[in-house]
């Protein structure tokens, strides 16, 4: 992980969407083109046509692709381009977030306000069951950025506020937390709260920030990947341990 990195890069973006007037203004969302620019600076890497694809970053054999959710859509590519490359997923998770409101019809913009909710690495296990077949792919590796950000949503929903249903508009990263790298299936072990020694999906999803149909969701990609093995079996509820 290097901040400084990561800092510049937002600093570049943010820079260039002041001077395009406004948040927003780019073709991509900001959170986008800051991961994009923290992973490779030099935009001649940028965009590179490969495969009858486009790939986010190309360089030395190296794919790059920023991802903040649907990897569903990521199945083409993949099968394109794991036979010939290096491929590493990017996925970024909001750490800490910040909240902003817009009023479409008169402009106004709220002070930000803090959101109770907090994102942990775990986050990224409904993504990867999605694409479970590719993951014991050697070319293929998942690095999880968690990124504190401020988000911004237009006061369109369909509550009385508003806010129910809104759409987001933009998310500004405020800083790099953690960067995590996952390059070979025992790597997901690290995805195991230390705390935990045999648990099942309730335990295993108070201590990871999901809710229990998530965090059994990503038991079944732990498993699948060997990183987890199953022990014993209470009810209808596996029991778990991470494997040696």
């Amino acid at each position: 992980m290097d901040r400084e990195i990561f800092n510049q890069a937002l600093a570049k973006i943010l820079s260039r969407e002041h001077e395009n007037h406004g948040i927003g203004t780019l073709g991509e969302k900001t959170l986008h083109a800051v991961v994009k620019n923290y992973v490779e600076p030099d935009e001649d890497y940028h965009e590179v046509p490969l495969e009858g694809y486009v790939a986010d970053v190309y360089r030395d054999g190296h794919v790059y692709e920023i991802q903040t959710a649907n990897f569903n859509t990521m199945r083409d590519k993949l099968r394109a381009f794991l036979p010939l490359y290096r491929v590493t997923i990017v996925y970024p998770v909001p750490a800490t977030k910040w909240l902003r409101w817009i009023d479409e019809e008169t402009g106004e913009i709220t002070d930000r306000r803090k959101s109770p909710k907090k994102g942990t690495p775990q986050a990224v296990f409904r993504e990867l069951y999605r694409i479970k077949m590719f993951l014991k792919d050697p070319n293929l590796s998942i690095r999880i950025l968690l990124i504190d950000v401020e988000e911004s949503r237009l006061l369109n929903g369909w509550s009385a506020d508003r806010k129910k249903g809104s759409c987001r508009y933009d998310r500004i990263p405020v800083g790099l937390v953690e960067d995590i790298q996952m390059d070979c299936p025992e790597d997901y072990r690290m995805l195991v709260p230390v705390e935990l020694e045999t648990f099942d999906s309730k335990e295993y999803a108070k201590a990871s920030g999901l809710t229990v149909n998530r965090a059994r969701t990503a038991l079944n990609v732990l498993y699948d990947l060997g990183a987890v093995k199953r022990v014993d079996k209470r009810g209808n509820s596996y029991i778990y341990e991470a494997a040696e």
